[in-house]
């Protein structure tokens, strides 16, 4: 836990916190530098505010948003990588030319330790497969030299977690689930090939919040998604566009924001400026939400 202990670290969510993001975040800015830069404030509110899943959705009917949906992806995946292991599974790629100017999210699972001597017993690590031997597999989880899984089976270049069980000259580890990890152990990210209310009917959610600028200011129904938070399992939070609202966007499928969202919501009231961007919009909102369930 890199020196720390398990109660200094943030745990994880009792629910599994996903935020729907669309494609054309990064439209309104036409430098690749400026594009990462923006997707870096992004993968940093994921982190702070411990969600679980960002999900990329395309946000114009009938035009072809595959640039920026992979855009995206890949740099919020680059960002939530560990540092060690981001050569093995990126190599070179256009869209990482600017790669240097994102923030590092020092999430628990990035840690700093490099070496073998800093490992410890019942620590988590995420590493990559790099070879197989008679007694198992070997995983780079960021020290000196591979450790060794005892009995997997896993094909090389895949990411896993271990969880190591004896430190020393010879580390050895064994696979995590994620069940069992206690603390927050960053996101993941989701291309989504369907538009956000065709995605929210397929998908198993217990409670769909919107954002809108025409939606109740949030005090206002703030006990009513407080409840419903705590008997939920599985919560969504949708964000519009720079150009379209959340409600423009579902009209595109013939819907109705109601038919999709539980609440339509305005975490910024009284705004001073003609907009709010989609990343301020979600740091505004997350902050919020993230005060009033903290103990949930």
């Amino acid at each position: 836990m890199g020196g720390a202990s398990i109660q200094s670290q943030p745990l994880k969510r009792g629910q599994i916190l996903s935020v729907a993001i669309p494609a054309s975040i990064v439209s309104d800015t036409p430098h690749l530098r400026e594009k990462t830069f923006k997707v870096g404030l992004i993968g940093r509110a994921l982190a702070i505010f411990r969600v679980d899943e960002a999900i990329i959705y395309p946000d114009i009917l009938g035009a072809d948003q595959s640039r920026d949906i992979n855009f995206v992806v890949t740099i919020l995946s680059y960002m939530e990588t560990p540092q060690y292991l981001r050569k093995r599974l990126f190599g070179i790629m256009p869209e990482l030319r600017y790669a240097g100017i994102l923030p590092p999210l020092r999430t628990p699972h990035h840690p700093l330790q490099s070496r073998k001597r800093d490992l410890k017993v019942g620590e988590f690590r995420d590493g990559v497969v790099v070879s197989r031997n008679r007694q198992g597999i070997l995983v780079d989880v960021g020290v000196e030299e591979p450790v060794q899984v005892l009995g997997a089976r896993i094909p090389e270049g895949t990411r896993i977690t271990v969880k190591i069980v004896e430190v020393g000259d010879k580390p050895i580890a064994a696979l995590a689930s994620p069940g069992e990890i206690p603390i927050y152990w960053g996101y993941r990210v989701r291309a989504s090939k369907s538009p956000i209310g065709k995605m929210i009917g397929e998908g198993s959610f217990d409670m769909v919040i919107a954002t809108s600028r025409r939606g109740e200011p949030f005090m206002k129904v703030k006990d009513k998604i407080l409840e419903r938070w705590k008997a939920s399992r599985r919560i969504l939070v949708a964000f519009g566009s720079p150009t379209q609202g959340l409600q423009e966007i579902v009209e595109q499928e013939g819907l109705r924001l109601d038919d999709v969202a539980d609440f339509i919501v305005n975490t910024v009231p009284r705004q001073a400026t003609e907009t709010v961007r989609t990343e301020e919009a979600l740091y505004a909102t997350l902050a919020i939400l993230n005060l009033m369930t903290e103990d949930f």
